[in-house]
């Protein structure tokens, strides 16, 4: 990915891939609100489901975890 989108182009990543937000979300596993709002700007995708938004997006250079820490307990 060459560089990290901003929400506009997000957006139009997904108007070019033919998806609408709710099937990206479905695709993902997210929740669709939680990816209009990290759209829109109203979570800044810093932690939790907002963060894996952002960065399936490519709003955001980040990992996400595929399973829980196995040091919690």
């Amino acid at each position: 990915m060459p560089g990290i989108r901003s929400a506009a182009q997000a957006k139009a990543w997904l108007e070019q891939q033919g998806k609408s937000v709710q099937q990206f979300a479905r695709e993902n596993s997210i929740d669709p609100a939680t990816t209009y709002q990290v759209l829109a700007g109203r979570k800044k995708g810093r932690r939790g489901e907002a963060h894996k938004v952002a960065v399936l997006l490519g709003m955001k250079i980040g990992t996400i975890p595929t399973t829980e820490d196995p040091h919690a307990e």
